[in-house]
Parts: structure tokens; sequence; C-alpha cells
């Protein structure tokens, strides 16, 4: 198996342990507490602006071959993914410009922020959000939410543009070569701060 599959044969289980979480399970059905959601949109919002500067941390180590990459995933999510944020946050009433991280974003982002001194442990750190999403998104697609705000959610991580992008970086993470035990400590412990983050502060 390539590195890449190796990541996903130890995120499979975890991110099982993301879809039973009763946050994402409220998402799934489409009931979930809109004061949760609410909290949840404030707390990603902030993530995804930290999520943009490790993509543009790792830009600046890139090789040829995979700066563009780099360039266009931070665009794509400074515009498109918190272009959405920005949306369901209107809807909800989410404060984006007055909220503060809890501590499961703090570390989360601090940990991302961290690995991206280094090119090769930064794809591994950074690959259990875009690969956790695509996947929670295709299941989640599978039985969507009637509710359309919960639907439109869903419908972003279903796309296929971003399951695109979240191939990408598997390729990006072989190429890259890292040492497989390593790169499969970092995921780990990405998944299980992606795990954390849905307990809503």
């Amino acid at each position: 198996m390539s590195i890449s599959e190796e990541l996903h044969a130890i995120g499979r289980p975890l991110v099982e342990a993301q879809l039973a979480h009763p946050t994402v399970a409220g998402i799934a059905r489409g009931d979930l507490p809109e004061p949760v959601f609410r909290s949840w949109l404030e707390q990603d919002y902030l993530f995804l602006l930290d999520y943009v500067r490790v993509f543009s941390r790792l830009a600046w180590q890139a090789p040829d071959g995979h700066l563009g990459d780099l360039v266009d995933l931070a665009h794509a999510t400074f515009h498109e993914e918190l272009d959405l944020h920005r949306s369901l946050s209107a809807e909800f009433g989410a404060d984006l410009a007055g909220a503060r991280k809890g501590p499961a974003c703090a570390a989360y982002t601090s940990f991302l922020l961290d690995s991206a001194a280094d090119y090769a442990d930064g794809l591994a750190a950074l690959y259990p959000c875009m690969w956790g999403y695509s996947t929670l998104g295709r299941v989640l697609a599978e039985d969507p939410p009637a509710e359309p705000r919960y639907r439109a959610w869903v419908d972003t991580y279903a796309h296929p543009a971003f399951a695109e992008l979240t191939e990408r970086v598997a390729v990006m993470i072989d190429e890259a070569v890292p040492d497989l035990g390593r790169a499969g400590k970092l995921f780990t412990e990405g998944m299980a701060h992606e795990l954390a983050f849905w307990d809503v502060p």
C-alpha cells in the first residue's frame, strides 16, 4: 500500500467514531440544536483561518511540483470554504467577529502550525481534516438531512471537487515520502483532534 493508503487504514475506525459523535449525528439527522451548530461554526471559522496559514507555511517549503496545489488549497479554503461558513453563520446568528478559540480549537491549530515547520510532517498532520471531512460528506450524502442548512453543509464536503482536492493531497503525501511511522503518528494525532473538535464549547 502507498503511504496515503496506510493512513486511510489507520483513519477508518476514527472516522466511524466521528460519525457516532452526537454533533455529527445531529447534523446527519438535521436536528442538531442551533446553539450547538452556531458555536461549532464560530470555532471552525477560527480553525480555517489558521488552516490557510498552514497551507501557506507549507507552500513556502514546497517543491515546485506542489507549490501551485498548496496555493490553490489556501485560496479555496479562504474563499470557498470560509464563504460557506459566513453564509451559514448569518443564518444561525453566529458571531464570527467576536468568536474566541475554545480549548479544542486552540490545541488543534497549535498542533497544525507546529507540524508545518517540516514539510512532510505538515502534510501528514493536515490530511485528517481534508480526508475526514471528505469521507464524512460522502457517507452523510447517502442519506442527507432534509433541513436545508445542514444539507448545504453536507453537500459542500460531499462535492466531487472537495474529493479531488483531498486526493491531490494524498498524492502529495506519497510524493513527499515521509517516514511512515512518523506520518502515522501525526495523522493519528490529527484524527484525535478532529474528534475532540466536535465537542462544541
